[in-house]
């Protein structure tokens, strides 16, 4: 009985501690990532997941999802306000340049006409598929939707982004009994994942071709 007590109060406060320092560094890796496309948003949720998935702290989960889909919301709607600052401006801004340098021609064109014709179901779609967030959001922005619409429609996105690579980092972290186990699984998932699109289109390039 008394090895049990000291391993509760062992484990517990490492739990704790863990959520004290993870949940911050989730939120603001997770808000950069939106802001500067270059962070690996969808594999830091998948990971944070699996951990979580062999923590005993309640709501740990819930916890992981209400802080990513939060930080995600938040990045969003920075960067779509830093671009609409952008377009007014006679001489542009970095961040609107940035979005513009992510956006090639063909993909900018495909959102455009998406979003014509589904409005903003179209941005639940592109949290959804790899690197498909900011085309959409340029389109957005030169549809010259105001902030608060695109907010709007990008609440739903972002949930359901959380959701997707977080079951992603459940489906990982309960395949292996130790959570690096599991962390190494959603991650290896999330890349196949978001190379797979990329993969395809070049295999219907080569048979076009």
């Amino acid at each position: 009985m008394k090895w049990w007590l000291a391993a509760t109060v062992t484990v517990v406060p490492t739990e704790a501690t863990q959520q004290a320092l993870g949940y911050p560094s989730l939120f603001l890796l997770v808000l950069i990532g939106a802001l500067v496309p270059v962070v690996p948003t969808g594999a830091l949720v998948s990971t944070a997941a699996a951990v979580a998935v062999h923590q005993t702290v309640p709501f740990a989960l819930a916890m992981v999802f209400l802080t990513a889909s939060l930080a995600a919301f938040c990045g969003d709607a920075a960067l779509y306000w830093l671009g609409r600052r952008g377009m007014r401006s006679k001489n542009g801004s970095r961040w609107l340049e940035a979005i513009r340098s992510r956006a090639p021609e063909e993909r900018l064109e495909q959102a455009q006409d998406k979003l014509a014709h589904h409005g903003t179901a179209v941005l639940v779609l592109s949290r959804l598929v790899p690197a498909g967030r900011i085309p959409v959001m340029l389109a957005c922005l030169m549809a010259k939707w105001p902030l608060r619409r695109f907010m709007r429609g990008n609440l739903p996105a972002c949930l359901a982004w959380a959701v997707t690579y977080q079951l992603i980092g459940i489906l990982g972290g309960s395949l292996f009994p130790e959570p690096w186990e599991g962390v190494v699984a959603a991650v290896a998932l999330t890349v196949v994942i978001g190379a797979a699109p990329s993969l395809w289109r070049r295999v219907r390039g080569t048979r076009a071709a």
